[in-house]
This record gives C-alpha cells, structure tokens and sequence, in this order.
C-alpha cells in the first residue's frame, strides 16, 4: 500500500499543507515544534481515525480555528481516498471514504493498515500491563476483524458489569446478583475467545519477533514473548479457568465494584536469553526490543492481511548508537514506503539515502521539498 498524498487544513501548525511523497523513504526534517510529527500524526488519523498520541480531536485544532480536515490518496490494487473532517461548534467527527460517510470508525481498522515507532514506545518493555496489551491488542485488530469486533464487544460488557457491580455495592439489592451472573456469562464467552486469540497470535508473532531482533544484532541475543496469565494452559480449558476465577473473587468483586478477572488484567512478559527485560534489561536491549517489535508487526501485518502498512518513525534515530542505526537504515530498504521524522541529516551521515528517497524540511507547519 502506497501513500501517494496528504492535505492538511487547520491541522495544528499546518494551515493549508499538500504533500505528494515517494514510494520509497520519505524523511520528513526539522526542528522541534515546527510540525513534522503533525504529519504523522495526520497519517496514523486516516488509519484509525485517531490521534497518534491519544490527544482529544479539538487539541489538533490550529489556533482560533473552528474546523481541521486531513486528505489522503492511498494506492494498492485499488486507489482509495480518505477524508477527516471536524468540527468544533459541534464537537463532531465525520470520516468519509471514497466520498461516502463512514458510519462506524472500527470498519477502517485494519483496511489500512499503520505501524508506528516512536519514542513512546518505551511503555511496552518498560511500562505497566495495560501498555503491553494494548500494543498486542492493537496489532490483532488491525489483522482480524473478528477479533476487533470481540474486543470491542468485550469492553462494552465490562462497562455495564462494572456500572451493576457499583449498583449493587450502593444499594445492597440482592435481585440485581441474576442480572449479574447473566453478564459474567457474556464475559466468560467473549474473554475467553480474546485469550484463544491472543495465545494464536503469540505463537506466530514470536518468529517475526526474533527475525527483526537478530536483523539488529545479528543473533547475539535470543528475544522471547509469554502470554503471562494463562501460561501453557491448554485451549479448551480456558472458559473453565476463567469461571474458576471468577468464582474464586466474586466476594471481593463485589466489594470493590470492580472486574477483577478476564483478559483486560493479563500481561505479557518480554524476555532476552530467558532474562526478563523490563526488570533485567539494559537501555539499548529496551530499544531494540521496541524496534524489534514494530518491524515484527510491519511483517506479520504484511504477510496476514496482503496488505503492505503504513510504517511511520517519529525522531528514533537521535536515541540509537551508529551501529543500531546502521542496522536500521539497511533494514528499512525491505520496508519499502517508509515516514521518517528527524532534526537534521548532519549527525546521520551512517544513514543510506537513495536518489529515489524524499526530503521534506518543515518549519512552523510549513513544508518544502528539499
């Protein structure tokens, strides 16, 4: 899939930008603050319809503005156009796809399909569960559909057990415990798939994972994901786990108002040579087992959905020695199209830049090709 362009109008420091890239690298230059994340951040919008860091809609509105939109042309075996409008008097978001409105934003997840690295990422290896959960759960929504419409479901119900745990705590009504136990049966259907899902997904990933981890270090270390909660436990008895489980905290569920057990408090555990890396490993093993992971996604998205992603770097090659950056640059030669934000080319002479390459240099939201 290529991305052959983007218009930006109101769009942060970006009052009126078109852009047409190369089907190659497209490093995007300039300063801090001067709007080339901004351009990231409008691509990963036409993927997902969201912001790249979690920000609400009306925060990317450029100053004293009432309306932003984001225009892009995608090419693969079809051509596709994607257009975000927003606006602020109605605080309202309206995506449109080839001209027709889109009504539900779950239906783009995955059709084009975005891998992102940043220097965020420092949350999976090193952050709490729900940053580990959220990455893999991010990557088999955008692989499988089904999936997608599990997860999404699965969370609704554990916003209305929660609402009728916290009814029941309040008023002590003891009628509402059926209404309960109907909803713990939906949560026991639906988590108990997103495990199958997940535990599927481990087993293939941890191939890619270990090809992309050795493209960088050339083998001298052997990374390794484990699906923490349920372990090796076989697939047909998760539903029973899960009920076990269940039963086993419904006291204190019902004394905190809150769910304790499913899928949405697992974990997953990043290891190098069996040595758990968030408690064990060193700042460059963190670095390159993020790295490791998003070209790992950028491949297993490629080759389970026929589909080659949108792969987008934001300022990563600042934080990475020359060797690690070496590595990096010949490994995106097997990405194809490729985003990739940088202060300047002055310290990266190590980087390998073709002729069919793109430089844009940014400043105060306004871009130029180089």
């Amino acid at each position: 899939m290529i991305l052959e362009r983007l218009a930006l109008s109101n769009f942060r420091l970006h009052k009126n930008t078109e852009l047409n890239f190369s089907e190659n690298l497209n490093y995007i230059v300039g300063g801090n603050g001067q709007g080339k994340t901004t351009i990231l951040e409008a691509m990963y919008f036409l993927c997902t319809t969201r912001s790249l860091n979690q920000a609400s809609d009306n925060e990317a509105l450029n100053f004293d503005e009432r309306f932003f939109e984001i225009t892009g042309a995608f090419r693969d075996t079809v051509k596709n156009k994607i257009r975000i409008y927003y606006d602020l008097d109605t605080n309202k978001k309206s995506v449109f796809l080839n001209d027709k409105q889109v009504n539900r934003a779950s239906t783009l997840i995955g059709k084009f399909p975005v891998v992102t690295l940043t220097q965020s990422d420092h949350s999976i290896t090193l952050g709490a569960p729900a940053d580990r959960r959220k990455f893999v759960d991010s990557v088999i929504s955008q692989s499988s559909e089904t999936y997608l419409k599990i997860l999404l479901d699965y969370n609704r119900t554990l916003r209305q057990r929660s609402s009728l745990l916290s009814q029941i705590k309040e008023s002590n009504n003891r009628y509402l415990l059926s209404q309960l136990e109907a909803w713990t049966e939906t949560l026991i259907n639906s988590g108990s798939e997103i495990v199958k899902h997940r535990i599927k997904f481990i087993k293939t990933f941890q191939e890619y994972i270990e090809n992309s981890y050795q493209r960088v270090m050339e083998g001298k270390e052997k990374p390794s994901v484990y699906y923490s909660f349920y372990g090796e436990l076989d697939e047909n008895m998760i539903d029973e786990k899960f009920r076990d489980e269940l039963k086993e905290r419904y006291n204190d569920e019902l004394r905190r108002a809150t769910n304790l057990v499913g899928p949405h408090r697992d974990d997953f555990i990043f290891t190098i040579n069996e040595h758990e890396i968030r408690k064990f490993g060193s700042q460059g093993q963190h670095k390159t087992f993020q790295i490791a992971l998003r070209f790992g996604e950028f491949f297993y998205l490629k080759n389970v959905r026929s589909i080659v992603p949108i792969f987008l770097m934001d300022d990563v090659f600042g934080e990475l020695d020359t060797n690690r950056s070496r590595k990096i640059s010949e490994y995106l030669n097997d990405i194809g199209q490729a985003f990739i934000t940088m202060t300047d080319f002055t310290n990266f002479k190590h980087l390998q830049k073709t002729e069919n390459d793109l430089v844009l240099n940014v400043n105060n939201g306004k871009a130029a090709y180089a």
